[in-house]
């Protein structure tokens, strides 16, 4: 099996250097949208309405795409041909009306056509290893992993996007960039074109241009949430919820998303102490690097207990909006109240032993 990364894929497509099947795995849209379209460019365009087949597994059986992947190029010299959604490589039981001749695609494995391109986009953590088809699909594909991209690598990507227009971006804007868009490849790459234009004159992109051009996400609204909950800061957090549910977000929304960071800030704080690093801490629980970095950063200045006062705070929360008629701004509020006086029972309580 050869295994590369998206950037050495990249480069061996567009210098040509193409194999006769892959396997674009993972959940980063941004970079597999960036091969496909390095492999469609090795398909002159004239060429690309007869020579460039794309198929949903979905929708299609899988022997429509292999007649497509079996036959001679039309007037040019490869034949490109993409599987999307090859859910039967997975251990997924989907329920589809659509049936796939998968010995015909073993066979095919065996004896792939020297003149086709085989992709499968396969947009999954991992594929079943235990499956005959996979075990030979490994054996005979280049596998591109597109899976959680490292802060260090999504910062890498956006200096070579900004280096070919000779644009800098100063390094707090960079950081508030990734802060704002959870440190997500696509979001961020989505965000670059305004700036692009903001910048144009200047060839630089600063932190007023990033904090006036990119709207935070639901998430890192909620991750200053978390900061002003687990800081007592009853004021400040009831004002910022007010303005999500203003803003359209839906109560139940926020409260789950709450829930779920303070579930994560609870592992990492439970894990950290075990001596998982935050490497190890990202793929065990299958978090976003950056995500596992942020929690990392708040854990330290947070004791466990806090951590589990408010998750089983916003727990009952949860229940009450789903079970009660209240409304839900009083709801949280409620929360914070009672999350704040049991916290200063609780030093009260150190306080007088």
């Amino acid at each position: 099996m050869i295994a590369i990364n998206a950037q050495q894929a990249l480069k061996s497509i567009r210098n040509g250097d193409l194999a006769s099947i892959y396997v674009i795995l993972g959940t980063v849209d941004y970079l597999a949208d960036q091969l496909k379209q390095a492999f469609t460019q090795q398909i002159p365009s004239e060429e690309q309405t007869m020579n460039v087949g794309s198929y949903d597994m979905e929708t299609t059986p899988v022997a429509v795409a292999l007649d497509d992947a079996m036959s001679a190029p039309f007037f040019g010299e490869r034949r490109l041909v993409f599987i999307n959604h090859p859910y039967f490589l997975t251990g997924e039981n989907k329920k589809t009306k659509v049936d796939h001749d998968l010995a015909s695609l073993q066979h095919y494995f065996e004896q792939p056509e020297p003149s086709t391109i085989l992709v499968f986009m396969a947009p999954y953590e991992k594929l079943d290893a235990r499956k005959k088809l996979v075990k030979t699909l490994k054996k005979q594909a280049t596998t591109v992993e597109v899976n959680q991209v490292s802060e260090a690598e999504t910062q890498r990507y956006v200096q070579a996007a900004l280096d070919e227009k000779q644009i800098r971006i100063d390094a707090d804007a960079l950081q508030e960039l990734v802060n704002r868009t959870d440190g997500q490849l696509g979001l961020i790459m989505g965000q670059l074109p305004k700036l692009m234009i903001y910048a144009a004159q200047s060839q630089r992109i600063d932190l007023a241009a990033v904090q006036a051009l990119v709207t935070k996400s639901l998430t890192q609204n909620v991750f200053d949430l978390v900061n002003d909950v687990l800081r007592y800061q009853t004021q400040s957090a009831v004002e910022l919820y007010h303005e999500l549910v203003a803003a359209q977000e839906a109560p139940l929304k926020i409260n789950a998303i709450l829930l779920g960071q303070f579930r994560l800030l609870l592992q990492v704080k439970i894990m950290a102490r075990a001596g998982y690093s935050q490497g190890s801490l990202a793929s065990t629980l299958k978090v976003h690097p950056y995500r596992v970095k942020l929690a990392m950063q708040t854990v330290r200045h947070f004791d466990q207990a806090a951590l589990r006062a408010a998750y089983l705070g916003l727990l009952q929360t949860e229940v009450q909006m789903k079970t009660t008629q209240r409304d839900p701004e009083l709801l949280f509020e409620l929360f914070m109240v009672q999350f704040v006086n049991e916290r200063q029972s609780a030093v009260g309580t150190r306080l007088s032993r």
